[in-house]
């Protein structure tokens, strides 16, 4: 029973000491009230419930559910999950620096991609590999995630890992040393034609500001005359990161983001605080969906000082601020504490989570956001995150394509099979950014697949027996019988055709799963710049610069002519 109190104790201090909650009496009594209720609660169960209780687990759970009505990102860690608190926050681990996945065809743990420099990749391990044993515990009737935490471990430990290569049947070994291993926060820059300069960020975890800024001096060195921020699929990070980059392009002393919340001493404002690199380089930030929090910070904040076009599908629209908590027994608590708000005044969450009844969500739709400006002038809003000035949407991926490339839909596992080959067989390749599959190496692979039987589901077949059924309901099928006969004709499923139909698109996902294993993530985000419909937009738009300058001015007139 020492742990309910000593949980109690903690709870009643949380509450009236180191947060020191609203003074309100009733308030106050209604907190103590409820927790003296839940001590109560589990007093008795510990005592006389039919079952002797795990109390980590029960009380665990209660912690949880009282979470769940709050917020997503207001999370308890205990002591044996903090590192994946530390690893989110950080971007950093202790393990060998390697993707792995299941192989669904083998029902094994294979390696899919080493990280460039990483001790997977100085031990040789290449994609495919079966991982067969570390040490003396056999992996092959183990899950993902048992694998993964074998596989970590202190910094300077070694261990014997055995492996099976496909594309040979030998079974190897190797002693590798595990080692701090830091997540490629950014993976890839590079010159492009026109002197485009490209800069792929994909968090923002510590010491990535100072990398990127690296990245735009090396740049600008070479002869860069604009530049593409690529913060697509970014979910954002560290806020002073963010805040560090965007002072690389903005002078001075400009305030760039307020945090408020219920402790006003939590409270901060973020100014930039040193002088710009460049405050005149024309900029376009490619944003989508899952562009979120420090990186709506950034987008978001060069926005509003008009110093970047900001291109693509809408932001996330996270405008909630986190700290971590430490917590008794080693534990620890990702906590919301506030909102953010960013130079035009606005603040980008785009739903509110209501905590009644058990918690609930609300989004917030366009017809009620506000209108904020710009420090042009130029219109904006909140809620709903940032709305791109141009909204370039990407090409879709097919079904089939979704079910060829994505890990643990197809059960043959025939694109993984047929890239372990073409690697086995390919020493060396033409440079990432050249590479490509062939019209002949697409037929053997179609093959391959027609021989495989590889399947998937054909939503369009889907939907029309969907509409059959409400077409029977409501009395209207018999009449249309000719019409439902005809389109299922049209719809029907043929492998050969559909692969044809989507090559372009399948030969593009090959091509980067293959560069990978060559040039590491750096030369398959190369590779796949070469298709990219927002990156060629952004491309277009900066080699037009009056197109640009009217962008960032009202009404879309540049006011200098």
């Amino acid at each position: 029973m020492k742990k309910i109190f000593l949980f109690t104790a903690f709870v009643s201090a949380l509450v009236f000491g180191t947060v020191k909650a609203q003074d309100d009496k009733d308030h106050n009594f209604m907190v103590s009230k409820n927790i003296e209720i839940f001590n109560e609660i589990y007093r008795y169960l510990d005592m006389i419930y039919v079952d002797t209780l795990d109390a980590n687990e029960v009380i665990g759970t209660g912690i949880r559910g009282m979470l769940n009505s709050l917020d997503p990102y207001t999370e308890y860690y205990p002591e044996s999950e903090v590192n994946k608190l530390k690893k989110m926050m950080t971007g950093k681990y202790v393990g060998i620096g390697a993707v792995i996945r299941q192989n669904m065809q083998l029902g094994r743990v294979v390696v899919d991609e080493p990280y460039e420099g990483s001790p997977a990749a100085e031990a040789g391990l290449k994609k495919g590999d079966i991982i067969l044993s570390i040490d003396d515990t056999t992996m092959t009737d183990k899950n993902t995630s048992y694998v993964s935490s074998h596989l970590r471990g202190d910094p300077g430990t070694t261990f014997i890992l055995k492996i099976k290569r496909p594309s040979t049947g030998k079974k190897m070994q190797m002693r590798i040393t595990r080692r701090a291993i830091t997540l490629p926060y950014l993976p890839y820059y590079g010159l492009r034609p026109d002197s485009i300069g490209y800069i792929n960020l994909n968090s923002f975890t510590d010491g990535c500001a100072k990398d990127v800024r690296r990245a735009f001096i090396d740049l600008k060195h070479r002869g860069m005359k604009a530049l593409v921020l690529d913060l697509r699929g970014n979910g954002g990070g560290s806020v002073s990161e963010a805040v560090q980059i965007v002072n690389m392009f903005i002078p001075k002393g400009v305030t760039l983001v307020r945090t408020r919340g219920k402790m006003k001493k939590m409270n901060s404002d973020y100014k930039t605080t040193v002088e710009p690199i460049d405050t005149v380089m024309p900029m376009v930030v490619m944003v989508n969906g899952e562009t979120a929090s420090a990186s709506e910070i950034t987008s978001g904040g060069l926005q509003d000082l008009d110093r970047a076009v900001v291109l693509g599908t809408r932001t996330y629209g996270k405008g909630l601020v986190q700290v971590p908590v430490d917590l008794p027994y080693n534990g620890q608590m990702k906590l919301t504490t506030g909102k953010y708000y960013i130079p035009s005044n606005r603040c980008i969450q785009a739903i509110n989570y209501k905590h009644a009844h058990g918690g609930y969500t609300e989004h917030i739709p366009d017809s009620l956001t506000r209108v904020f400006y710009t420090k042009n002038g130029r219109e904006v809003r909140d809620g709903g995150g940032i709305k791109p000035d141009i909204e370039v949407k990407p090409d879709s991926l097919p079904n089939i394509a979704y079910y060829l490339s994505v890990s643990g839909l197809d059960s043959t596992e025939v694109l993984l099979n047929y890239e372990i080959d073409y690697i086995a067989k390919h020493p060396t390749i033409a440079p990432a950014g050249k590479f490509e599959i062939t019209d002949e190496e697409f037929e053997d692979f179609k093959q391959r697949v027609l021989a495989s039987g590889f399947k998937y589901d054909a939503e369009s077949g889907k939907e029309l027996d969907r509409l059959k059924k409400i077409a029977q309901f409501e009395g209207y099928y018999d009449d249309a019988k000719p019409e439902f006969d005809a389109l299922e004709q049209k719809l029907k499923h043929n492998l050969a055709n559909d692969l044809e139909r989507n090559k372009q698109l399948i030969k593009q996902i090959m091509a980067a799963d293959i560069v990978a294993a060559y040039h590491w993530q750096a030369g398959a985000i190369e590779n796949n710049l070469n298709y990219d419909k927002q990156m060629k937009e952004a491309c277009r738009l900066l080699n037009s610069p009056a197109e640009y300058r009217s962008l960032l001015m009202p009404s879309g007139k540049d006011k200098r002519k």
